[in-house]
């Protein structure tokens, strides 16, 4: 199972991806071979003695995962599986990294291609499904032709797309310690940080059926994805009614927050952006501290439709051309004290 996660996929063409399976209904099993490549031969006990990877690591590799954890008999590994820990011997003895990183970027893998595999699915099959009708068996056999066409040009688009993410982090990075006068910890970063936040999502939900409320949903979530990148900052997530990015220059910030709120109420409810500008901490490809927090807090202050930014995003971006700070009266903000907002306009 590990061939898909961890890119050790070298018979995928001709037992994987490249194998025809019987027509109609699929099973669990065709699934597995489809994706996976040829069945497992072992138990998690014979691939811990095989790749000479302690059985101790391999459990929490595989709960770092996302999987559950197997019975010591039960067979459901197969020789990718061996190696890729074997990989994983050599980074550890090779002193490359310690059994504490694999297992953080073992947990990045794991959660994020879990994440974008059902995303994928979900996208899939619901272009070439009948949403109000249960699929039949020639449905679900389309479903596998499809996902069977596909895997090899969609695997070499994933790992190319990836290596241009590492490049962006990477850059991300270098212009962010360029930018101070002094070189900047990469576990502590000075960042602006947004918040946007869609203006009485609830009562819209309510009002919308399930097949409209993900339209709204993933119209705002594409919109803000859109903008954001366009202006060279980072979407780091999206809670459904809300988004929150970074980007390593306010004035970007500033671009992204205003933009944001001009391409949502285009075509949907109004928009309310929280900005705050200062150092936070990067983890698990999110963002912490009480930078974040103080965004997170001016959001709930702004006023529909508008941008609330803090004092030191205020004072980066007063004087740039076409922005307009304008003070407002100080708010108690939970968990923070009184704090000094200010409104962000287009002249």
């Amino acid at each position: 199972m590990w061939r898909n996660l961890l890119g050790g996929r070298e018979k995928m063409g001709t037992e994987g991806a490249g194998a025809r399976e019987p027509d109609g209904r699929p099973t669990a099993e065709q699934i597995e071979r489809l994706f996976v490549g040829p069945p497992p031969r072992y138990t998690r006990i014979q691939v811990a003695e095989i790749s000479g990877v302690p059985q101790r690591v391999t459990e929490r590799i595989w709960r770092a995962l996302g999987f559950p954890t197997l019975p010591d008999d039960e067979v459901a590994f197969t020789d990718a599986d061996v190696a890729i820990l074997t990989r994983v011997r050599a980074m550890m003895d090779g002193g490359l990294l310690d059994e504490r990183t694999i297992i953080r970027m073992t947990r990045a893998l794991g959660q994020t291609t879990a994440r974008l595999a059902q995303w994928q699915a979900e996208i899939i099959i619901g272009a070439m499904l009948e949403p109000d009708r249960p699929p039949s068996d020639a449905d679900l056999a389309k479903v596998m032709t499809l996902a069977r066409e596909l895997l090899p040009d969609f695997e070499r688009v994933l790992i190319h797309v990836w290596r241009a993410q590492l490049a962006a982090a990477g850059t991300r990075l270098l212009a962010i310690t360029d930018m101070g006068e002094e070189a900047v910890p990469p576990t502590r970063l000075t960042l602006a940080v947004g918040f946007a936040d869609l203006v009485s999502f609830t009562r819209v939900a309510r009002e919308l059926d399930e097949s409209g409320l993900a339209e709204l949903v993933e119209g705002f979530e594409s919109r803000a994805a859109d903008v954001v990148a366009a202006y060279g900052g980072r979407l780091v997530k999206t809670l459904g009614d809300e988004v929150l990015f970074t980007a390593a220059e306010p004035g970007r910030a500033a671009e992204i927050a205003l933009e944001l709120g001009d391409a949502i109420r285009a075509d949907g409810p109004d928009v309310r952006v929280g900005l705050a500008y200062g150092p936070v901490l990067p983890m698990m490809g999110d963002v912490f501290g009480t930078t974040v927090n103080l965004a997170a807090r001016l959001t709930a202050i702004a006023r529909p439709g508008s941008v609330v930014v803090d004092e030191a995003m205020a004072g980066a971006v007063e004087g740039t051309g076409g922005i307009e700070v304008r003070r407002i009266r100080r708010r108690p903000a939970r968990g923070l004290g009184v704090v000094q907002p200010y409104v962000l306009r287009r002249v």
